[in-house]
């Protein structure tokens, strides 16, 4: 495991420190974290254009329904590994670009590609114990489904530091994830909670302004549902699509950031608790000042003469 004990990141113990972090490391490295996300924004808004969802919900046979979302299946395939492969290189940027000054962004990019495969392998891995997770969740119905999809996502944080910070070994990775996201179970999914929660509105509020200059086709979109044909036309207008590019690649960097947050706070508790070591009793003697040392010693010749 490589020393982070330097890294910005690194040692958060409490909300604000970690808020603090998080926001210093944005700015910072704010250049490089938003033309990466922009570029993977674009390049998925591309893909995505040519799903036209209206078209399914047009549709009400069920048979009819699923033979159109198999025409998706690859187009959304080929976005999901886009965004992995674009994560894979932000989280690699983020845990070794602060400490390695003689580093540069290609080598970054080149170096992550190594974790690509594990991370793809744990992801798949993560979405059928997710799966399982959900289906139990439905059983204390919304409180569960909330709390199983909150824990999977604490989960999937951790995956990419792990795997990039101690080796793309997966039985390995699988093994320190679950011990570190454990470690400080309730703190973590408690940071994770609200973290989620203001990512969402911060997602939210950059929607609402991006729908400024368009507000006349959403408000008729709105008012009419029969005018879903408009908001086909906005998902595709070429300036809608920058302005929402540009707001993704705004709040998409601080996903890996946060993560090497709750990576090197649990690494730093668990070295605070290894060199936490057992005090002795003589271990709390030592240095102490004893009563006898502050009177001189007899010399042998001063007992010899009293002989």
């Amino acid at each position: 495991m490589n020393n982070f004990i330097e890294h910005p990141l690194y040692g958060k113990d409490n909300a604000d420190s970690a808020i603090s972090a998080l926001w210093i490391f944005y700015k910072k490295h704010f250049p490089f974290l938003f033309i990466v996300s922009l570029i993977l924004s674009l390049i998925t808004s591309y893909v995505s254009a040519g799903m036209d969802m209206n078209e399914i919900q047009s549709v009400t046979d069920p048979q009819e329904i699923l033979l159109k979302m198999k025409e998706y299946i690859w187009p959304m395939l080929i976005i999901s590994v886009i965004s992995l492969f674009f994560s894979t290189i932000l989280h690699y940027y983020v845990i070794y670009y602060p400490l390695d000054s003689q580093s540069s962004i290609i080598k970054c990019c080149a170096k992550s590609l190594r974790y690509f495969i594990p991370y793809l392998i744990m992801v798949v891995l993560l979405s059928f114990f997710g799966s399982f997770l959900l289906a139990l969740g439905l059983i204390a119905l919304v409180i569960g489904i909330f709390l199983a999809a909150l824990y999977i996502f604490m989960i999937y944080l951790f995956i990419l530091p792990v795997l990039m910070a101690e080796g793309p070994l997966i039985a390995n990775a699988i093994v320190r994830i679950f011990r570190l996201a454990h470690k400080k179970f309730w703190t973590n999914l408690g940071w994770t909670a609200v973290f989620g929660v203001v990512l969402i509105i911060i997602s939210v509020f950059l929607s609402g302004i991006i729908l400024v200059p368009f507000s006349g086709t959403f408000l008729k979109t709105l008012s009419d549902p029969q005018n879903a044909v408009n908001a086909a036309e906005l998902a595709s207008n070429p300036l809608y699509i920058i302005l929402s590019a540009m707001a993704s690649a705004l709040t998409f960097p601080v996903l890996p950031v946060f993560a090497c947050i709750l990576y090197f706070r649990a690494i730093a508790e668990e070295e605070k608790s290894f060199y936490n070591f057992p005090v002795t009793d003589e271990d709390e003697n030592e240095g102490r000042i004893k009563v006898e040392d502050l009177y001189a010693k007899p010399k042998e010749d001063d007992d010899n003469t009293d002989k």
